[in-house]
């Protein structure tokens, strides 16, 4: 089901995607941010997982289509990103705004940590769970120096300067708590974030920076569940990785969205 979001930078076009009817009273959300390394619109990418999601969890799910950079820089994604969520916690005959969660795959899970610091920093509606799927949390550190074993590694130092040079030119503006929480002494001060699920893959040149981040948030008792996928790369569940491998990861995740919007 087609909708739109009022926002700071216009309209914003997503699509909905409803659970089975159920007799226990409007369900929760889950606001869903898709990935591309900030430059790739195609919300249609996280087309299965938004269905899997609606079914297992038995929550609306909102699909963002958000602008991307070049043409869109930062912030402009994130400050999008944070009006759909004010947006959808609002009362909604559909859906349960205080029952929200928010999340994303790759720059989606950027976004959703950088949603969750400006809730957790400015005020705004309560965010019952934020899953960070093998998120960018370190825009600063060169990704010749981010460690990978494996040679056929999707995310290249050269595809990540691109992504950087696109969404944040401005190398000063990288070091932003906003879009690299795991750098430096960014992960201070995120005492009462959201709850968060953080998923990391074996194999992924973002993977060490993933797993600092889980690391903070589980000092700062946020910290659900970190789920290190062995064998891996960034994207399995899109490009290289099995059904199953795929299938078990989204369980996972569905059953703490589930957990999360039940309380």
């Amino acid at each position: 089901m087609p909708l739109t979001i009022p926002t700071r930078h216009g309209p914003l076009a997503c699509q909905a995607y409803l659970p089975p009817e159920s007799s226990e009273g409007k369900p929760g959300v889950y606001l869903n941010l898709h990935g591309g390394g900030f430059v790739a619109a195609g919300p249609e990418q996280d087309d299965a997982w938004c269905r899997f999601l609606a079914h297992h969890a038995g929550v609306v799910v909102i699909n963002a289509d958000y602008a991307v950079a070049p043409k869109h820089r930062f912030p402009v994604a994130l400050e999008q990103a944070h009006d759909a969520a004010v947006w959808v916690a609002a009362d909604n005959p559909l859906w349960d705004g205080k029952r929200l969660c928010i999340g994303g795959q790759s720059a989606g899970g950027s976004l959703s940590a950088g949603v969750c610091r400006l809730i957790l920093e400015q005020g705004g509606p309560r965010i019952a769970l934020q899953v960070l799927v093998y998120p960018p949390l370190d825009c600063v550190t060169d990704a010749g120096l981010k460690h990978t074993d494996y040679k056929k590694a999707l995310i290249t130092p050269f595809l990540s300067e691109v992504f950087n040079a696109c969404y944040i030119p401005d190398p000063a503006k990288r070091t932003t708590r906003l879009v690299s929480p795991a750098w430096g002494t960014n992960d201070q001060g995120i005492e009462g974030i959201a709850p968060a699920v953080v998923l990391t893959c074996e194999y992924d040149r973002l993977h060490d920076e993933g797993v600092r981040y889980a690391k903070s948030l589980e000092k700062a008792g946020a910290l659900v569940d970190h789920y290190d996928v062995p064998g891996v790369d960034h994207c399995f569940n899109l490009i290289s990785g099995t059904r199953e491998i795929a299938e078990k990861a989204y369980r996972r995740m569905a059953d703490h969205v589930k957990n999360a919007v039940a309380k």
